[in-house]
């Protein structure tokens, strides 16, 4: 049986009103901050997979409470639809959805639109009418926009981009992320916003774009932020982390302890100063963006 969700307790979108995306005359639904746990289900491929458990030390250290992770589903470089069409016996996020008892389901499709973020939204709707919905827009492997993917993603990878170049990095794809967003919205919100987005791949290239102009020590080039072509390394890790807990919790992470993967990393500029701007930095570009749903007046910082 779906629980009820009092208004003030979902971190975006569950204010009457019209998602910004569906006119350029409309503002976005805001929603206050959430001290109150949420069920959360994650359909996730590898650029996403890492978050659940730091953001559930967040939350813990936040003093959010009853915070759960009701499953992670993971398929490495999956589209939100190939999880979808996993056979029912191996769906973990159809039976998830089908019990009505996830508040927000996550999910990060490669490129947009993606047939199966409709079919999970239809789904969580029939058995939770008031669960809502967080899409990560990903950065392109292999540097390369997402609408594109696999497409010459790794014929000549080049980390160590200008600022010019980084400005449209994965452009297309953000535009069809949001339009995607906004006709989910419209069709199946009822005047409610439903669906909100992370913006992953602005973040990363707002990182990159510092240490190019030589604002971020601690870093001296764009390619410490990967593992490989398309992984993230830690800061990037904790700074996609920090950009889900603001999305689905409506806080700011400003002031939140080190993650694991910071301290694992063991590197002496990466201190707790290091981490406080990667938190800032979070902060600040979910509260900029309208699909994130968040806005910073909403709280205030610890």
């Amino acid at each position: 049986m779906a629980r009820a969700i009092p208004l003030i307790l979902l971190a975006f979108g569950y204010l009457v009103g019209t998602c910004s995306a569906q006119s350029s005359k409309a503002e976005p639904n805001k929603q206050p901050a959430s001290t109150k746990g949420l069920r959360v289900f994650y359909a996730s491929h590898s650029l996403m997979w890492y978050v659940p458990e730091p953001l559930g030390k967040m939350a813990e250290a936040r003093g959010i409470k009853d915070h759960k992770l009701m499953g992670l589903q993971r398929l490495g470089a999956s589209r939100t639809i190939q999880h979808w069409n996993l056979p029912d016996d191996k769906n973990e996020a159809k039976k998830a959805l089908k019990k009505g008892e996830v508040d927000v389901f996550i999910m990060s499709p490669i490129s947009f639109p993606d047939e199966g973020v409709e079919n999970y939204v239809k789904l969580g709707l029939e058995h939770h009418p008031d669960m809502r919905f967080i899409v990560q827009l990903s950065w392109g492997g292999g540097d390369i926009d997402n609408q594109d993917f696999p497409t010459g993603a790794f014929d000549n990878v080049d980390k160590e981009k200008t600022s010019d170049q980084l400005k449209t990095l994965n452009e297309r794809n953000i535009k069809a992320g949001e339009a995607q967003a906004a006709d989910i919205n419209k069709k199946y919100g009822h005047g409610k916003t439903i669906v909100a987005l992370v913006p992953s791949t602005q973040a990363m290239m707002a990182l990159r774009t510092k240490i190019v102009d030589k604002e971020w020590p601690g870093l001296t080039k764009q390619g410490e932020l990967f593992v490989d072509a398309v992984h993230p390394s830690a800061p990037m890790e904790a700074l996609n982390s920090y950009m889900h807990f603001a999305v689905l919790y409506g806080q700011s992470p400003v002031g939140l302890p080190m993650p694991a993967m910071l301290k694992n990393a063991k590197r002496e500029a990466w201190d707790d100063k290091f981490n406080r701007s990667l938190q800032e930095l979070a902060w600040g570009i979910v509260t900029k963006y309208p699909n994130s749903l968040v806005t910073a007046a909403n709280v205030t910082e610890k």
